[in-house]
Order: C-alpha cells, then sequence, then structure tokens
C-alpha cells in the first residue's frame, strides 16, 4: 500500500503535501463560510465564487498543459506553490481586519484559479518522474489520500477555528502551509527523477494534443462521463454546505463535520485503491454509478446524523472513481503527450464547477439544496448507463452482472476471429 515511499524524492513531496493540504481545505471551509455570512446565505453567491475559482481552468487549462509539457516540472511546482501561498496570505489579511466583501473573495478566487492552471497538470505529470510508471498507481493513489486525510483534518479544524476566531485567521495558517510543499521541492535530488523528455517547442502543440485524445474513442466516451458526473458532483462542497446551513439550520463547526465526513469516505477508497496494481476499467465504472446512488441517498436524508452517515460511501465512491481515470488517463499514452492529455483531463474534471455551480445554486435556492442533491445523483446514473453501453460496443467488451459475489461486474473481450490472429498475432 506504501511501496512508492521508499523513493526519497517521494517522501519529501508526500510529506509537504500532507501538510498543504490541511491547510488547503481549511481554506475552502473558512472561505464557503465567510461567503455565506458576509451574503446573507446565498447560495448563488456561494455557487459564483466556486464558479470563478475554476473558469480560469476552462479558459486557459489547455494551454496550461502545453506550458507543462515544455518547462521543468519541479522548478514550476515551486513558482506556482509560492503563487498559493501568497493569495492565501492576502485573503487573510482582508478578512482578519474585517475588511473582506463578497468581491474581494470573487477576486482572490479567480485568483486562485489562474495558478491553478498551471499547478494542476504539473503536479499530476511530476508524480510519475518521481516514482516511475510501475509505482504510479501506488503514487496517485497515495496522494489521494493526502488529500483526503487533509480533507478529514483541514474541515474539522477550520470549523472550530472559524466559530471562535473567524475565518482570517484559517487563512493565514493555510499560507503558512505552503513552507513544508516548498521544503520539500527544494530539498529534492534532481539527478533522481525519471525526466520526460521535454516537447520541443512550436506552434500547434495544443491543437496536436487535441488531436490525440480525438484519436481515442475510449478516452473520449471516459471524458463525456466525467463532464457529466463533475457538473454536479464537483460541486459537492456547496451542496453540503447548503444543506447544512439551509436544511438542518447548524452551523459551521456541523459543517466542518459533514465535510470531515465525507472526506473520511474518500480518504478509505484512496487507500483501498493504492493496494491495487493497476486501474480497471470496471472499478472506475462503479465507482461513478455509486456515487450517482448516494447522492440520492443523502438528498432524501431525514436529519442531520443520517445524512453524515451516507457522505462516508459517497467519499468511497468518488475516489474509487477519481483515482481510476487519472492513472487510466497517465499510463495510457504518450509520455511526451502525458501534460497536455492531463491537461485535458483536468480541464474536464475541474472545469465543468464553473457551469455546474451556479446550477447547483440555482436549484438549491428555487426548490430547495434537496432537490439539488437529487438532480446531480439521477444525471449521473444516467449518463454513468449510457456511456458504459457506448463503451462496451467501443472497445468490443461484454458487461455481466453478479450482484451477490465479487467481483460484481465482469467485463470481458471475445477473442478475434481465427484469420485476425493469425494476421496480428496473439
Amino acid at each position: 500500500m506504501f511501496r512508492s515511499l521508499r523513493n526519497r524524492n517521494y517522501r519529501l513531496y508526500a510529506s509537504g503535501q500532507l501538510v498543504s493540504n490541511t491547510g488547503t481545505w481549511m481554506q475552502r471551509i473558512a472561505q464557503d463560510w465567510l461567503v455565506l455570512q458576509i451574503s446573507g446565505g446565498s447560495g448563488m453567491a456561494l455557487g459564483l465564487t466556486t464558479a470563478l475559482q475554476f473558469l480560469p481552468m476552462l479558459l486557459f487549462g489547455l494551454w496550461g498543459g502545453t506550458l507543462v509539457d515544455r518547462l521543468d516540472k519541479r522548478r514550476l511546482l515551486i513558482a506556482t506553490q509560492a503563487a498559493m501561498g501568497l493569495l492565501a496570505l492576502g485573503l487573510g489579511v482582508i478578512a482578519t481586519t474585517g475588511a473582506a466583501q463578497v468581491w474581494h473573495v470573487y477576486l482572490f478566487a479567480f485568483g486562485l484559479g489562474l495558478v491553478t492552471v498551471v499547478d494542476n497538470p504539473a503536479r499530476q505529470t511530476f508524480v510519475v518522474e518521481m516514482v516511475g510508471p510501475r509505482d504510479l498507481p501506488n503514487a496517485v493513489a497515495l496522494n489521494s489520500a493526502s488529500f483526503q486525510l487533509g480533507r478529514v483534518t483541514g474541515p474539522a479544524i477550520a470549523g472550530l477555528l472559524t466559530a471562535a476566531v473567524g475565518s482570517g485567521p484559517v487563512f493565514l495558517l493555510n499560507a503558512l502551509s505552503f513552507a513544508g510543499v516548498l521544503t520539500g521541492l527544494l530539498r529534492m535530488r534532481p539527478q533522481e527523477l525519471e525526466v520526460t523528455e521535454r516537447a520541443p517547442a512550436g506552434k500547434g502543440r495544443t491543437r496536436e494534443g487535441l488531436r490525440y485524445v480525438a484519436g481515442r474513442p475510449d478516452l473520449v466516451l471516459l471524458l463525456v462521463m466525467t463532464v457529466f458526473v463533475q457538473l454536479f458532483g464537483a460541486n459537492g462542497q456547496t451542496q453540503i454546505a447548503l444543506m447544512v446551513n439551509n436544511v438542518f439550520q447548524a452551523g459551521a463547526a456541523a459543517f466542518g463535520v459533514a465535510a470531515a465526513a465525507l472526506a473520511i469516505g474518500a480518504l478509505s477508497g484512496a487507500l483501498l485503491a493504492a493496494r491495487r496494481d493497476r486501474p480497471r476499467l470496471r472499478t472506475g465504472l462503479i465507482g461513478a454509478f455509486a456515487f450517482g446512488l448516494v447522492q440520492i441517498a443523502a438528498a432524501i436524508a431525514p436529519g442531520y446524523l443520517t445524512f453524515v452517515a451516507v457522505l462516508l460511501p459517497m467519499g468511497i465512491a468518488a475516489m474509487t472513481f477519481t483515482t481510476t481515470l487519472n492513472t487510466t488517463f497517465q499510463l495510457s499514452v504518450d509520455p511526451q503527450m502525458r501534460g497536455r492529455v492531463m491537461s485535458i483531463y483536468m480541464l474536464v474534471f475541474l472545469g465543468v464547477a464553473p457551469i455546474g455551480a451556479p446550477i447547483v445554486g440555482f436549484l438549491a435556492d428555487t426548490f430547495g439544496p434537496r432537490v439539488s442533491f437529487a438532480v446531480g445523483g439521477a444525471v449521473t446514473v444516467a449518463v454513468v448507463l449510457a456511456v458504459t453501453a457506448l463503451l462496451a460496443r467501443t472497445l468490443g467488451v461484454r458487461f455481466r452482472c453478479t450482484p451477490l459475489r465479487r467481483p460484481f461486474l465482469h467485463i470481458t473481450r471475445p477473442d478475434p476471429p481465427v484469420c485476425q490472429r493469425s494476421a496480428t498475432g496473439p
């Protein structure tokens, strides 16, 4: 489960990320709660904040991947992590002095999104340079586990601190947490990295990445599924905040507990993924389908405690889906194209949030947060079933369900005709 930690460079990276992830989740919780407090509990204001944070990925995400393929990823990460720390510091100063207005949060959210355009594909593709292709699935899962561990501790700490001293000190603590990441990156041994050959400079490199993905029908279908799953799933934190604040009439501490419950489930899902040797398509499909079903269950939860309990399997399903897709995209593409392919994946994975966040806010304000949650789950279930059928046709595979024993879903590919085998080999 922890075999990637044998690598010194990865140990430094993972330890720094563990500290920073906690601070990042503290800021997310504090930021959502700050917006709710200064906007009078507006779902639209909360949705717009999320949209502005992810909008740069939608606008410039492909360019970010092209840049990552051409530059030194370690140095690039040093620059992006330092910039994120400065943004957290600025927002913390404004919030601590009591001068924060909604437009201030909008501005800092958009700035963070701009840095993320480059930081996300750089972090995703830097992992394989630290551990190599063999340990990549394990390292991706451990990264997710680290992220989710921060998601467990961060919201709980943020909820207590926000209730006690306000959002400002939480932002300042997050700014300090970036020192751990920067220390780890600076102490690495560059000669031990398996550096991927950089893509040559020139025009049309972004279009080249788009053509590469367009020529892979399997990846296109997985991207389509990701669009619809993330349309509502990427805004799960917003939906949880609205359920806690508007439906159950609970406070900041209750919001932190609910967010931590989702993170505990996600952490469990990430650790389970770390035990797998390689990603399997059926695992990702099952995870996405289960995620939709549990969203519907969360929408009809009768009380706060039941709602929190449902968030645990939701986290497991979400992490099963995301870790499988991440490793599938990284391991199945040309290394020189990895930055651009991952930028396309991250564009879809994160970039649909600007579209989904206002929709979630509108549905919650108009029909209530329960309807918003239920609609998201129903859309996810329908799309996963449709994409599964199309994947079966595209890849020439057959699906067979066995609900009473594992594996619950069997995926088989029929052997090619004898004449084809003799021509192309076994």
